[in-house]
């Protein structure tokens, strides 16, 4: 039995194809930015295949990756437009009131009593306050390394749209050519791998949108019956942090606290309260099901993926960790674990 299978797969073609395989993932590690920017894109574009390929039936498919990212922008800024408008003022005055905020922290740290137990915390504190008068100076310098950050993200955003676009339009293109990439008897495990991995990821955009607008949603209406100030602010700014697993919600929080510091305790209380049940909704009604259903992941396996993507991808990794994580799980069943079964 196990002389046939060696016969079979243990193959001069076989082995250089795995060794060109093993190249590739090394070639990748590499230009991890790029790597980065074309999965990215090609998530996107199977979570949008499903309705290119229903257009696609009654125009050039083309045309119909057009028409659907044209319509992906326009749903995109019909739903943050009014969020912007209704919500400008709160934006204006949460700027302004920014460094009382950052004043409140300091002040804060200042008067804790472990703040007179060590040296060290007392350097960090006399370093934060002597730190505040050199603001004015570095503006200028700060504001120009945004405003490179801001055209290289729109750059990047452009790209990854035509990326995107490419990935659609020649889906059936880019498979075939996939396929010839593999020994013939392995070319039609090939194309259920390509199928089932495009099947589960394509999901991945819109668990993660229903899960951050959850968030969203949970707290702008609580915080709006506790009459919290910034309520419908401080609801996108959590669902828009919510993207980034573990450090995103923890970041939210923060600046949900130092806004409402002001306020008085009760108001932070009932900022926490809020968050906590915004947070355990989400972890244990909304995402486990979604993320489950769809990409039929373990909790602890998208861990595990997080943290490896965090210190080797950074933030964009992390965001798309879930997604990562089910390419590789679904390789190692399809190559593996169904053989060695």
């Amino acid at each position: 039995m196990f002389e046939n299978i060696f016969q079979k797969y243990i193959t001069a073609k076989n082995i250089i194809f795995f060794l060109i395989a093993i190249l590739f993932i090394i070639f990748i590690t590499r230009i991890k930015e790029i790597a980065i920017l074309f999965f990215a894109a090609y998530v996107v574009a199977c979570s949008l295949n499903p309705a290119v390929d229903r257009l696609s039936t009654k125009m050039k498919r083309s045309f119909a990756s057009v028409l659907v990212l044209l319509l992906v922008i326009l749903i995109t800024a019909g739903f943050f437009t009014p969020i912007i408008v209704l919500g400008g003022h709160e934006i204006k005055s949460f700027i302004e009131h920014v460094p009382m905020y950052a004043d409140n922290l300091k002040t804060i740290i200042a008067d804790t009593p472990l703040a007179g137990f060590t040296h060290a915390v007392q350097l960090n504190i006399g370093d934060i306050l002597s730190s505040a008068s050199d603001v004015t100076s570095s503006f200028v310098n700060k504001s120009i390394s945004a405003s490179i950050n801001a055209v290289a993200a729109l750059i990047y955003l452009i790209l990854g749209t035509l990326i995107t676009y490419y990935f659609m339009a020649d889906k059936d293109i880019i498979k075939s050519a996939y396929i010839k990439l593999f020994p013939e008897q392995m070319k039609e495990k090939a194309k259920d791998i390509i199928e089932t991995i495009s099947r589960k990821i394509g999901g991945y955009i819109i668990a993660q949108i229903a899960t951050i607008s959850s968030v969203g949603i949970i707290m702008t209406i609580g915080l709006m019956i506790f009459g919290i100030e910034y309520a419908l602010l401080l609801g996108l700014i959590t669902a828009v942090l919510d993207i980034i697993p573990i450090v995103g919600p923890a970041i939210a929080l923060m600046i949900c606290i130092l806004t409402t510091l002001k306020a008085g305790g009760l108001s932070v209380l009932f900022v926490f309260i809020t968050f906590a049940i915004a947070q355990i909704a989400e972890n244990n009604l909304i995402r486990p099901y979604i993320f489950g259903k769809i990409l039929d992941l373990h909790p602890l396996i998208i861990y595990f993926f997080i943290l490896i993507t965090a210190q080797y991808l950074g933030v964009i990794g992390v965001i798309f960790a879930p997604a990562i994580a089910a390419t590789i799980c679904v390789l190692i069943e399809e190559l593996y674990i169904k053989s060695v079964n």
